[in-house]
């Protein structure tokens, strides 16, 4: 039986897999991509089913499920915002089992105008992350014919506060963050094959927690993060700070016996930079990591539990940001996976015509308000200053009250 435990576990074993490639500074979200991974299983069949599955690290008859119950239980969490969207051409029919599975509400409609469709997509991505991710990182082709996507957004707040201070950073100084904590068990001592890691936690108000991880410079960074993905999982042991000796006990921690006029409890003061990193990623480059290499080999016919369409992945993609400061951590990622219809010239023809209009209001205008069956005006403006948009959405329910 599938359990919440259970794609816990699969999500962070793909992060540690998605780790594996790092090499300089960045940020990402296994748990953003997830998702859509299991989306895709759920519909695809044969060699890419089999790997998609291997990614997801459970049967592909139980993705579907598991992923929806992933994406409910990220929308419960205080301080995460989790969402679902899936755009369509109106000429590709999905299959009722698989559309089935998805919101209702998440269901939009590509125009087959690149610039609409992109500006759509920029605004969803926009409005789902709180302005954090204004882009939504689509390639949008002209034969680009579905877009499934998944945007996160975590905010927590420290419970204890840092202070700024000056933090000398590889010969320069940088913006530091200290503060100072009763008790050792903030921090733990990790060793991993080939070293040791250092683990501080950053609790957050509202059960998020932020943990900082340095490594013996002999560990890369993959090793170290796979260490830290090892110790929330309990799969890598930790010696807690209350536990470890004095001295040189771990990467950038020392611990020694101090005498002081007072009783005073044991203490630990953590000194860190403040930092914001965004970065984007090409899940394709990586395909096997992701169980994609054969969903996007170009060959028609692995999908056809989502659509009867030929449909074949054109592209992977995630944008992510992620700002640790001294009042607590904010983070946000928008992923997509995007198909295409194998050979433009196998489409349907279309039995209608009509016409599409594009028109952008992205500088002052005007406006009137006309009684229709008069044609009188009743209001006229000019917009100069638009009102900025509001974190909640629930701020443009119109208010009829007559208050």
């Amino acid at each position: 039986m599938h359990t919440i435990g259970t794609s816990v576990r699969a999500v962070n074993r793909l992060t540690a897999r998605w780790a594996a490639g790092i090499h300089e500074g960045t940020v990402f979200s296994a748990a953003g991509v997830w998702p859509l991974l299991a989306s895709l299983a759920d519909g695809a069949t044969g060699r890419a089913r089999e790997e998609l599955a291997e990614a997801l690290g459970l049967p592909a008859d139980r993705a579907g499920a598991a992923g929806r119950g992933l994406l409910t239980m990220l929308a419960e969490v205080d301080g995460l915002e989790a969402a679902l969207g899936l755009w369509t051409e109106r000429t590709v029919e999905l299959r009722e089992e698989w559309a089935a599975g998805l919101p209702p509400e998440a269901h939009g409609v590509l125009t087959g105008n690149p610039a609409a469709d992109r500006r759509a997509l920029d605004v969803w991505a926009a409005r789902r992350t709180g302005g954090a991710i204004e882009h939504m990182p689509a390639a949008l082709r002209p034969d680009t014919v579905l877009v499934l996507a998944t945007a996160l957004v975590l905010r927590t707040d420290w419970e204890v506060p840092f202070k700024g201070d000056l933090m000398p950073w590889r010969g320069h100084d940088r913006a530091g963050l200290t503060r100072t904590l009763a008790g050792l068990d903030a921090v733990a001592v990790a060793r991993p094959p080939g070293g040791a890691v250092t683990v501080a936690t950053v609790r957050g108000t509202n059960g998020i927690d932020v943990l900082l991880l340095l490594g013996d410079e002999a560990l890369t960074p993959p090793q170290v993060i796979e260490a830290g993905v090892g110790v929330v999982s309990g799969a890598l042991p930790a010696v807690p700070g209350s536990r470890l000796p004095c001295g040189q006990a771990g990467p950038g921690l020392r611990l020694e016996k101090v005498r002081t006029l007072r009783p005073e409890p044991p203490a630990l003061t953590l000194s860190t930079v403040e930092f914001t990193l965004t970065a984007g990623h090409d899940l394709l480059a990586d395909a096997e990591s992701f169980g994609l290499a054969t969903a996007a080999d170009g060959a028609p016919g692995h999908f056809p539990g989502i659509s009867a369409a030929p449909l074949v992945l054109a592209s992977g993609r995630q944008s992510a940001r992620a700002t640790f400061s001294a009042e607590g951590f904010r983070a946000a990622a928008v992923t997509l996976m995007e198909a295409m219809w194998l050979g433009w010239e196998e489409r349907p023809e279309p039995q209608y015509e009509t016409t599409r209009a594009d028109t952008v209001f992205d500088r002052p205008f005007g406006f009137l308000a006309v009684h229709r069956e008069t044609s009188l005006v009743l209001t006229a403006g000019w917009v100069t200053d638009p009102k900025p948009f509001p974190e909640d959405e629930d701020a443009y329910v119109l208010d009829t009250s007559g208050d």
